[in-house]
């Protein structure tokens, strides 16, 4: 077999800048995907203590600010992990 760093004529330049960009990047579309998750799982958490709070309901200021902190975490992390291309 020869392992040279040559370019492959068969393969798909495409292909080839896709397979290049994601061995920078390992497992961006997963990491995102559940950075995507955790911010919304906080931002209804966060929506369901405010409702809460409207009506009546006791919410412990220590309960929301962790929903708050896990809002802004998860938000910013995904802000960062963005395309910086686009």
């Amino acid at each position: 077999m020869n392992h040279s760093s040559t370019k492959d004529p068969k393969l798909n330049p495409e292909l080839r800048a896709k397979l290049l960009q994601e061995s920078r990047n390992p497992l961006r579309v997963l990491r995102r995907a559940l950075w995507l998750a955790f911010f919304g799982s906080a931002f209804i958490g966060l929506l369901v203590m405010i409702s809460r709070f409207t009506i009546g309901e006791n919410v412990l200021v220590n309960d929301l600010g962790i929903q708050i902190g896990a809002v802004i975490l998860f938000g910013t992390l995904l802000f960062f992990d963005r395309k910086r291309g686009s």
